[in-house]
């Protein structure tokens, strides 16, 4: 940090160099100067001044340009490569292929809305489950309602979660968890069946509520795990500060933490949804696979990722391997939109808050 300081008496220039907490000062005349350095840190340098750059220095920038680089060239090679191969369904197509429901592979004709549909729908459900109880665990394992090794052990078992293949945690689904939330679908769909978001005769808990449950499970270690680093950055004096001028407990942590984390816990909430728009293999085995669009969340239904999964291995060269191609695409942008959409939103947020 530098300063400029005019002594009108004297028109001589003052500077202030700061460095590593300690204070250089000198003074100079206009046309000449003499750096009268303080005697206490003479021996502690540790970074460069003037025109100096090291080598090592040079060279680390230009690996990490480098590195940034290849990243960006990759995400730019898969997206020209996904564009090559649906390059054929696109001419055929065109945008109305975003619109189109009928999927006929005898035929070759293919419509992406219902997998659109199927896809947003069951992350908005998993998202929904998510936030109240991540945000829930990030409170738990980051303040201290209970013990530090009461604390640490719910957050290493939450975290754990995110170790388990999807494919186990779609087996776990289909022999325990279905047999136990069928009964619950029926009753619902029994007394809630005048509402169309449960209008479905005699569920079979293959269905878009299922798959929404169950990519909750899958996306929560990311978000607690994200939203309980969050909350643990935010400094200490709020909270000090919040308890002394009289707030409770509960108003600190929702007039102060939580807005002051909002932004994180966005972030964290976004990186979620991105891992829930491309899950594949726990949804295809309890979302039912049907090609259908339904307001019901009971009824089955069919997402991007399951039928890339389901019929590309069979698929044969031309507008079939176009299609699931174009269908690639679409995930892809829409992935791109969400993680745009929460960049904007943290930026929002911070400079509401300035």
């Amino acid at each position: 940090m530098v300063g400029w300081v005019n002594s009108s008496p004297y028109k001589h220039k003052k500077y202030l160099v700061y460095e590593c907490g300690m204070a250089n000062s000198f003074e100079s005349a206009d046309n000449s100067s003499s750096p009268q350095p303080n005697s206490g840190d003479e021996d502690f340098q540790l970074t460069a001044t003037g025109d100096k750059i090291f080598w090592f220095d040079q060279g680390f920038t230009w690996v990490v340009y480098a590195f940034a680089t290849i990243t960006v060239g990759v995400l730019f090679l898969m997206s020209f490569i996904i564009f090559r191969e649906a390059y054929p369904a696109i001419a055929q197509f065109g945008i109305g292929f975003l619109w189109d429901q009928e999927w006929d592979t005898g035929n070759q004709l293919f419509g992406a809305l219902p997998y659109i549909y199927g896809t947003l729908i069951s992350s908005a459900i998993a998202i929904i489950f998510t936030v109240p109880v991540a945000s829930a665990i990030a409170l738990v394992t980051s303040e201290n309602f209970l013990p530090p090794s009461v604390r640490t052990t719910i957050a290493f078992v939450v975290e754990l979660i995110a170790a388990i293949p999807s494919v186990i945690i779609g087996l776990w689904a289909i022999y325990v968890f279905i047999p136990v939330l069928e009964p619950v679908q029926k009753l619902i769909a029994s007394v809630l069946g005048w509402i169309p978001l449960f209008n479905t005769q005699d569920p079979a808990g293959t269905n878009m509520l299922t798959a929404g449950i169950i990519l909750a499970i899958m996306i929560l270690p990311t978000m607690a795990a994200i939203s309980r680093d969050v909350l643990l950055a935010v400094p200490k004096e709020l909270r000090s500060a919040s308890m002394a001028l009289g707030s409770t407990r509960w108003e600190t942590i929702f007039r102060v933490l939580l807005p002051a984390a909002f932004s994180g816990i966005v972030s964290a909430a976004m990186l979620a949804l991105g891992r829930a728009l491309g899950e594949t293999m726990a949804v295809t085995m309890v979302i039912g696979n049907s090609a259908q669009i339904s307001a019901s969340l009971l009824d089955p239904g069919y997402t991007i990722p399951s039928v890339l999964a389901n019929e590309f291995a069979e698929a044969e060269p031309g507008l079939h391997i176009g299609a699931l191609s174009y269908l690639g695409l679409i995930l892809f942008a829409l992935t791109l939109l969400v993680n745009i959409g929460a960049v904007l939103l943290v930026q929002w947020v911070g400079k509401k808050n300035k």
